[in-house]
């Protein structure tokens, strides 16, 4: 059943379909995806876009008219009608709790997510539509090129080339040096912010939620840097007094990891071509953050976060199953290599999450697929600018540029 709404300038139609836990075995129990089509009043017989958001563990944004709504969205409507999935777990699909399994989590990583959009593409009877990836997104569009190539018109890609035949520990060992290089520059902008993570390092600050603010949390909000408002975002929340209820709130979690705990739980794993990853970026943390405690973090998740967050610690026994789980291949190199499907792909030259270093060279390994390697934005560019960002990819997919 579709329900279809008319707001501001939008048609929205809501769509809920059902899919097995696991599609490898169709009598496995099963949950529900949600997907909104959007689309203008006079766009409804064009062509899809299906939007896959970043994460993992993130439901796709709420379509709002330009500029409360996605930057990218006008640009798309031009050309499309936009399938928005929230991938399974998040969202309105069916949501995770807390007592969640490592034997059910294991199905939610890009493979299954690209496995759900296969089957919504066929209940909807496209024979094939266009796809857009931010980030995470990213990595399932490579998937979705790599296993079911026959489904898709066209691909675009911001910020989410993954690594090809990497090891975790490798990649993990290079966002640090990312981070450390951002954190460096951060305190250049605002050095006064240096003593108090200094303090808030020396003292845990209780927060709303009676959590702690522990040391590895505080580094965590180091997170917010690889985002074009992100040294700002950090600095008006370090400016609060770590004694009033405003700082108590806002440090809480802005990091999401007790509202989306997908997140946290399957971070490592969407780098995983295989192999296990075993908190991988706990091992591998530099010894520069024993001499300079106050360096922050990127995406770098450790399992000191199943203490820290009351919220997540009844999935610390399914966090540390996950982290020695061998994980399957996620690509295949050949079917890449050979690949039919025009694609573009934006490569943010400063990204503090999914590096140019590893993004140039899977781009060269894509048939088909050019890039385009910018200084300009960071992780979130589409968000930025995304009507110039989106315009440009159609452009380098349909040889306009």
């Amino acid at each position: 059943m579709a329900t279809t709404y008319r707001t501001h300038g939008l048609v929205l139609t809501e769509h809920d379909f059902e899919v097995p836990v696991d599609h490898d075995r169709p009598d496995s129990s099963r949950i529900t995806v949600f997907a909104r089509e959007v689309a203008d009043p006079d766009g409804l017989d064009k062509p899809y876009l299906l939007f896959l958001q970043g994460g993992p563990g993130f439901e796709a944004p709420r379509p709002t008219r330009h500029p409360s709504g996605p930057a990218w969205l006008d640009r798309a409507l031009q050309d499309f009608r936009v399938l928005m999935l929230d991938q399974r777990g998040t969202g309105r699909s069916s949501p995770l709790d807390a007592s969640a399994t490592a034997d059910e989590l294991v199905h939610y990583r890009a493979d299954a997510v690209v496995r759900d959009a296969e089957l919504v593409r066929q209940v909807l009877d496209v024979d094939r539509w266009s796809v857009l990836g931010q980030s995470f997104g990213g990595f399932c569009v490579t998937r979705y090129l790599s296993s079911a190539p026959e489904g898709l018109r066209e691909a675009f890609v911001t910020g989410g080339l993954p690594a090809f035949e990497t090891p975790v520990d490798d990649v993990y060992a290079h966002t640090f040096e990312l981070a450390i290089e951002r954190s460096r520059r951060y305190y250049e902008r605002y050095p006064e912010d240096r003593e108090r993570v200094r303090a808030l390092l020396a003292e845990p600050v209780p927060l709303a939620s009676g959590d702690l603010l522990t040391p590895d949390r505080v580094r965590q909000l180091g997170l917010n840097l690889g985002m074009s408002d992100g040294a700002e975002t950090l600095h008006y929340l370090l400016e609060l007094p770590p004694d009033s209820p405003a700082f108590w709130h806002d440090a809480d979690d802005p990091l999401d990891f007790a509202r989306d705990p997908i997140y946290h739980l399957l971070q490592e794993a969407c780098w995983a071509d295989g192999g296990a990853t075993r908190w991988a970026a706990q091992r591998v943390r530099p010894e520069a953050y024993e001499r300079e405690p106050e360096l922050l973090y990127g995406e770098h998740m450790l399992a000191s976060v199943y203490d820290d967050y009351a919220a997540l610690r009844p999935l610390r026994d399914a966090a540390q199953t996950l982290a020695e789980h061998e994980w399957p291949r996620l690509y295949d190199f050949d079917v890449l290599a050979s690949n039919e499907v025009q694609a573009a792909a934006a490569i943010y030259s400063d990204d503090l999450y999914v590096p140019m270093r590893y993004s140039t060279d899977s781009a060269r390994r894509i048939r088909r697929l050019r890039p385009w390697i910018t200084n300009e934005y960071e992780h979130n560019g589409l968000r930025a600018d995304g009507e110039r960002i989106l315009g440009r990819l159609i452009d380098l997919s349909r040889g306009r540029a």
